[in-house]
């Protein structure tokens, strides 16, 4: 039997998703891209409702490409409002095309979208050595600085909650339990 964090279920996409992508460092823009604007479409709900909708948020907003986003007509977002497949929210549905804007002005000032994110850990990850899913915070300094900067960099959906989410999400934190096989003292054992 293997040990995971708690919060996982015994559903196979979440399983994949804890072992293959949670806290695994990302760099990639358009994939750090995606996960913010996730992160922000999960606000109030769970991420187990966004991930099972993930592949049509691929989907209708074409993989994530924030400049074919920046020029979606207003009958792009009404078809957006009115598609099941994702949440129809209209406040976190302009978001992306909000956050697309913001985003691409960031990759303008930065050169990367991810020089600029991963700052916010010098460039390096946290790695947290909780015992129990307990102790794990919902937010931080770095979260509630990553909020308050991407707010001002006209970011929408990015409380410090969500900002910490995404921080782990991203693997700009490692928050495995250390009882989980997935903590990187765990794998360095079996290597």
């Amino acid at each position: 039997m293997k040990n995971r964090c708690k919060w996982v279920t015994k559903e196979p996409l979440y399983i994949k998703y804890h072992d293959q992508e949670w806290g695994v460092p990302v760099h990639d823009d358009r994939k750090l891209f995606e996960m913010l604007c996730l992160e922000g479409a999960q606000a109030g709900l769970s991420w187990w409702t966004i991930l099972q909708k993930r592949e049509n948020y691929r989907r209708v907003f074409d993989q994530f490409d924030a400049e074919k986003i920046i020029n979606y007509s207003d009958e792009k977002l009404r078809t957006l409002m009115e598609d099941p497949s994702i949440v129809r929210n209209k406040l976190k549905i302009q978001s992306v095309v909000t956050n697309a804007k913001a985003f691409l002005k960031i990759q303008q000032e930065y050169g990367t979208f991810s020089s600029y994110i991963w700052s916010f850990v010098d460039h390096k990850p946290i790695l947290n050595q909780w015992e129990t899913f307990q102790n794990v915070p919902a937010t931080t300094e770095r979260s509630d600085a990553m909020s308050k900067r991407l707010k001002k960099d006209g970011f929408k959906f990015v409380g410090s909650t969500i900002c910490y989410s995404f921080m782990q999400a991203v693997g700009m934190v490692n928050d495995h339990t250390l009882d989980c096989m997935c903590h990187p003292l765990n794998l360095n054992m079996k290597n």
